[in-house]
């Protein structure tokens, strides 16, 4: 007797190793069970069992709804993965001593318990979607051919979005696309591009059955943009340029997508339903049927927040100047004012001093022992937490998408979409792509200047007749500046080969009594040198970072996996 609530609730990652647990309790229940007369013929009247699930359309629905839910897991924090990852790399800390940070500090192992949350919660997923697909012909005559369609579809889009964030950490690994037996649970890993090969068919298949869009209660599932969005970023992130561009190309033509004309919106509710995002994890407060902590993890001290996910000086330095160039080589920087006449995507994704930030007025100089609460009427001066608070922002600032003052009577319980694909990623893809193809057309250009001009943003366009090199360097750089804490940036040091450059070192927070005196230097990368900067010992060192190139561009495989399943090796060095 193996119920689906079995199945449900196992921890069923990819050895699914309580699931012999669990078959040992079915045969222990079979055994004791045995004098009584058919006993074993009964379903469970705890939930449906695999011979009748699934029986109706509806039953299938709650299935393949139940994948939105799973794949939005949490590993730290209450806070979606994508919101995580920045902090772990060279432009975000976090403070809580975590998993986490053990790997952005380059000190962790295989026991590391991120890592293995992705891994778990990752196959977990993948066992559900397969499950899906194995039972879903059960219902065929007996739902509409579009919804049976479009459910497969989305469990085989589930499937491949949740291998493209695991090959994207770990590399090989175990490629599973059916419920396992008993017997077939020890597998070996399958090669990376095996796998790539796999999410790109799987993608490019489950695209035709995906509407293009969705209106009512609908909204929030997989389309077909966003199948063919993550087929582009598979692809980009695995050197696959001509299908990158294809992809993303196939995204753009589809016509229903468009930026979001101001960027500091983009990421509040006021921006939800912009047409600029293609597809984001859903939350619902009043049903309870999920939220986040994402605002308690960002706010400043004042605020009530815990500051513990933060930015790195070296980000607020990256950004250019309104004349399109960087703080060192431009005339508009001035080391007293750093904060002016750059970017405007500086001040919409970070709070920095002097800025009014959760209705408070931003000051991190230790020295400023008070500041303005604008959340009375007239504005009060109040003691400056973000200045006197041990636990105060350690680098001097804070992140600000998906802060919302709408949340800020219960910053814990946050029902602000996330956003997982959007408009402007693929616009950014389509432009490296051509350019690693060595296509460099006028293509490139508009898509990578669509971003850079977007009403509120407004940098000067890149003029035609760059190089290959030049071009690279542009559009590396404006990945940083568009989508810094969103999630890419661990991705993006992997796959061009800089992670052990720019994870090496010093993680710096703000001069504490004061301002950087001279701009960093700034690489063709964007990456900060702060070794000519004349007062660089008073800047805060936040933490000391070691990143083993022969090991640290792949996550450990969980020991517990290696050791119960002998098939699977661990990755090089762990």
């Amino acid at each position: 007797m193996k119920t689906y609530l079995i199945l449900n609730i196992r921890k069923n990652n990819i050895l699914m190793r309580t699931k012999k647990h669990w078959l040992m309790v079915v045969f222990l229940m079979a055994t004791l069970a045995a004098c009584k007369s058919d006993y074993l013929e009964k379903y469970p009247l705890s939930g449906p069992s695999d011979d009748s699930f699934f029986t109706n359309q509806d039953e299938l629905l709650l299935a393949v709804n139940g994948l939105y839910r799973y794949a939005n897991y949490a590993p730290l924090d209450n806070m979606p993965l994508n919101l995580l990852t920045d902090n772990g790399s060279d432009i975000g800390w976090d403070r809580n001593n975590s998993a986490l940070q053990s790997i952005g500090k380059g000190n962790h192992d295989s026991n590391n318990g991120f890592a293995l949350s992705v891994w778990t919660e990752g196959y977990k997923v993948i066992a559900k979607c397969n499950f899906i697909l194995d039972n879903i012909d059960k219902v065929k005559d007996k739902t509409t051919a579009t919804i049976f369609n479009r459910s497969r579809a989305e469990a085989r889009f589930m499937r491949a979005y949740t291998y493209h964030y695991l090959i994207d950490n770990f590399g090989d690994v175990p490629l599973v696309t059916k419920t396992l037996s008993l017997e077939e649970m020890n597998i070996p890993k399958n090669p990376k591009n095996e796998v790539v090969d796999f999410i790109l068919k799987e993608l490019t298949e489950a695209a035709i059955d995906l509407p293009v869009t969705y209106t009512g209660a609908d909204v929030g599932r997989a389309s077909r943009g966003a199948a063919l969005a993550i087929k582009a970023r598979t692809a980009l992130y695995n050197q696959r340029w001509a299908v990158a561009a294809e992809a993303a190309k196939a995204v753009m033509d589809l016509n229903v997508y468009n930026l979001h004309s101001n960027f500091g919106t983009l990421f509040s509710y006021a921006g939800q339903n912009s047409t600029e995002i293609i597809w984001a994890f859903q939350y619902l407060k009043a049903s309870r049927t999920k939220t986040h902590s994402t605002p308690n993890n960002l706010v400043s001290r004042n605020g009530l927040g815990f500051t513990n996910k933060v930015p790195s000086q070296s980000l607020v330095d990256a950004y250019l100047c309104t004349d399109g160039l960087n703080i060192d080589k431009s005339p508009l920087f001035d080391p007293a004012t750093p904060y002016k006449n750059r970017d405007p995507r500086l001040t919409f994704t970070i709070a920095v001093p002097g800025s009014i930030y959760f209705n408070y007025q931003f000051e991190t100089h230790r020295d400023s022992v008070k500041c303005w609460n604008y959340n009375t009427n007239p504005a009060t001066r109040v003691d400056n937490q973000d200045a006197l608070n041990a636990f105060a922002t350690f680098t001097g600032y804070c992140w600000k998408k998906y802060v919302d003052l709408d949340d800020r009577l219960d910053r814990t319980n946050s029902e602000l979409n996330i956003i997982q694909i959007r408009f402007a990623e693929i616009l950014l893809i389509y432009a490296e792509a051509k350019n690693e193809l060595q296509q460099l057309d006028q293509s490139a250009y508009d898509a990578i200047n669509r971003v850079r001009t977007r009403p509120s943003v407004n940098m000067p366009a890149i003029t035609s007749g760059k190089s290959q090199a030049e071009f690279r360097s542009l559009v590396r750089k404006e990945r940083l500046y568009e989508l810094a804490m969103e999630g890419f940036r661990l991705s993006d040091l992997r796959r061009w080969r800089i992670a052990e450059k720019a994870m090496t070192g010093n993680f710096y927070g703000r001069v504490q009594r004061g301002l950087v005196a001279a701009a960093p230097q700034i690489d063709e990368n964007g990456l900060a040198d702060y070794t000519n900067v004349p007062n660089r010992a008073d800047m805060r060192v936040v933490e000391v970072r070691t990143f083993n190139k022969d090991r640290d561009y792949l996550w450990p495989i969980p020991f517990i996996e290696t050791v119960t399943n002998p098939n699977l090796k661990p990755n090089p060095n762990y």
